[in-house]
């Protein structure tokens, strides 16, 4: 998978000392998450975390987007733009174009809230396998592969501009 995001972290770290460099919002997402034990209240907090989506603002881009935005193989049409904060962290916005997306929206909002002003390092760290943690493993390939693909996209950011020159 050439220029891409891995998907599983490095033979022999544990789960902890992976989770351990995520962004502190994003922790504590995942943390929420590990009480859900029920599809039902998995769907319920899905679906008000959906509610908390913000679409990108005008000042940032407009429609129709510049396809170099689009998140490949996501089936709700989802869009990610990156904007370099003064800090040195960035700045995250998304759009989902099909209103039904509520799962991208979801995914949306916790990437944007947990990762902007983060540290790059930790926004790097991020394994896809949180989409997992979040909807379960009965999602669909489809919608599995389009959510791993939108935190991919923000992966590869944080990434980008940690690269030496």
């Amino acid at each position: 998978m050439r220029g891409r995001a891995r998907l599983f972290p490095e033979a022999g770290a544990s789960l902890e000392a992976i989770v351990a460099e995520y962004p502190p919002k994003l922790q504590e997402y995942l943390d929420d998450f590990g009480f859900v034990t029920s599809r039902e209240d998995r769907v319920d907090f899905l679906i008000d975390i959906a509610d908390e989506f913000q679409p990108v603002p005008a000042s940032i881009a407009t429609k129709p987007y510049d396809e170099a935005q689009r998140v490949i193989g996501c089936e709700s049409e989802a869009f990610v733009w990156a904007l370099d904060r003064d800090d040195g962290t960035l700045d995250f916005y998304f759009d989902v174009l099909n209103p039904q997306g509520l799962s991208a929206m979801a995914m949306s909002a916790i990437l944007e809230q947990s990762c902007s002003g983060a540290p790059l390092e930790q926004v790097a760290a991020i394994n896809g396998e949180v989409v997992f943690t979040f909807f379960g493993r009965d999602i669909s390939m489809g919608k599995g592969r389009g959510l791993t693909e939108l935190v991919n996209a923000v992966v590869f950011q944080a990434r980008r501009r940690l690269k030496p020159a």
